[in-house]
């Protein structure tokens, strides 16, 4: 069941399950719903103060994986329009033409069609298809950095998932999304960083935060500018 704590202008809602377990628990999703996982026999108004006395830290956590939420604002696919590719706005210019197809010359993106209205598709393409192409590009020392701790995803596949600019699962496949290509390099090394040390710390605990700094020194930097440039 749902349910809710009201903590300062904020409400934390959160979803209440029982289990054989002796102490009750609190997880929270990537996709930031609070799990409350208590004893059974537990009362409600337990397991509303449990939430309210970790509010602070259930909002931190939020926040942290809110960081890594795609905001684009739409585009319309329409000539003028700026759109970025590893961190540089490119000028968007929409020609009549044949065959389709995509060209970066400079800082222009030209996409090349007899029918305007296809001009969506085909940049989301040639979105894909750099993204295939320098994605597992960037990632490869990153991995082969993080053997020593020996973790070797087994999959390094790009997904494209409206909440997440990455994630990984428990077997330790690496899941990019595909519109990180248009962030810069900094960028992308820290949500792939991110995702290595998951695969060591599951959680954002001190030991997490401790190997995520010890791997990228200047990760506050990028995560900010990834929140800042695609916001």
């Amino acid at each position: 069941m749902t349910e809710f704590v009201q903590f300062g202008s904020k409400r934390i809602y959160f979803a209440l399950q029982f289990s054989q377990r002796k102490s009750l628990g609190i997880t929270i999703t990537p996709d930031m719903q609070v799990l409350v996982t208590a004893p059974i026999g537990t009362t409600l108004e337990k397991a509303k103060e449990k939430v309210k006395s970790k509010a602070a830290w259930i909002l931190k956590q939020q926040g942290y994986f809110l960081n890594f939420y795609p905001r684009t604002p739409p585009r319309k696919y329409v000539s003028g329009e700026t759109h970025l590719f590893l961190g540089r706005q490119h000028l968007l210019q929409v020609k009549r033409g044949h065959p389709d197809q995509v060209k970066r010359i400079g800082l222009n993106l030209q996409v090349i069609t007899a029918d305007k209205q296809k001009a969506r598709h085909l940049l989301r393409r040639w979105y894909r298809e750099m993204a295939e192409a320098h994605l597992p590009k960037i990632a490869k020392p990153l991995i082969e950095r993080f053997k020593k701790f020996e973790i070797a995803p087994p999959k390094f596949v790009l997904q494209e998932m409206a909440t997440r600019w990455g994630s990984c699962t428990s077997k330790g496949k690496i899941i990019l999304n595909p519109e990180l290509v248009k962030a810069p390099r900094g960028c992308i090394e820290y949500v792939i960083v991110h995702e290595l040390c998951h695969l060591i710390h599951r959680d954002h605990t001190q030991k997490f935060l401790d190997l995520q700094s010890k791997s990228m020194r200047d990760w506050e930097k990028w995560k900010v500018k990834l929140e800042k440039l695609l916001a």
